[in-house]
């Protein structure tokens, strides 16, 4: 079987089901044979996250402990700086896994903004764009509203051997960190929304909130549909 990476990237402010809805998707669309989540250490043009980036890796590798194929990775936590999507494609391209086996996993909604990230439009020859429907934001949207990509863009399960931009048609949570973190500073339930580890730990170690001990918050910041789904805006 050809190997398959798919590279889920964001803030994850925390990361909530709507994250991992949208990775399992891809995964169940394209045959993927490993998922890697990949938290940013700073991301690009908003403000710095509210968690630490301890804590941030903690809930990425809680969410996927005990999903086969499925992993966390430190590598932009270990950089100084912000992080780039496009660093981290070419750091798997020089790695071992070319542009061809190597599948970004992105919503709808945040890879309307593609043209904001940096090194963008070599970024679309790093690896497949795996673009997966959002609550109110359907793939099917993007060709009318990208008309200048619309050439790259092929239906799932199609994967072309050069690097395309694959949409995939698949319900996903509708939820946002954002929306998370404004219910616990109000006192609200996220039963649901995270996994049951992730929410545990965010109560364990009183995140999100005013009395939070987190060296990094808390501070509100605008999240723009990148920021709530990859952090790359």
């Amino acid at each position: 079987m050809p190997r398959r990476v798919g590279i889920l990237g964001g803030t994850f402010d925390p990361i909530h089901s709507g994250h991992l809805d949208l990775a399992s998707a891809a995964e169940r669309a394209l045959g993927l044979t490993e998922i890697v989540v990949v938290p940013a250490h700073i991301p690009p043009h908003r403000s710095a996250p509210m968690a630490s980036a301890f804590h941030r890796f903690a809930m990425t590798a809680i969410a996927v402990a005990g999903r086969d194929g499925w992993r966390t990775s430190d590598l932009e936590l270990q950089k100084a700086g912000r992080s780039f999507t496009a660093h981290t494609l070419r750091h798997m391209s020089e790695n071992g896994v070319p542009p061809s086996e190597l599948f970004f996993l992105i919503g709808a909604d945040a890879f309307a903004e593609i043209g904001t990230w940096y090194d963008y439009p070599a970024i679309l020859d790093l690896a497949h764009f795996a673009v997966v429907s959002r609550p109110g934001f359907a793939v099917s949207e993007l060709r009318r509203r990208m008309p200048e990509l619309s050439a790259r863009m092929v239906d799932a399960p199609r994967i072309e051997q050069a690097p395309a931009i694959i949409l995939i048609d698949a319900p996903t949570a509708d939820v946002s960190s954002s929306a998370i973190r404004r219910r616990l500073a109000n006192g609200e339930s996220i039963a649901g929304l995270v996994p049951a580890g992730v929410q545990q730990h965010i109560e364990q170690h009183r995140l999100y909130t005013s009395e939070s001990p987190d060296p990094a918050g808390p501070r509100p910041s605008p999240e723009p549909a990148a920021g709530r789904l990859h952090g790359h805006k």
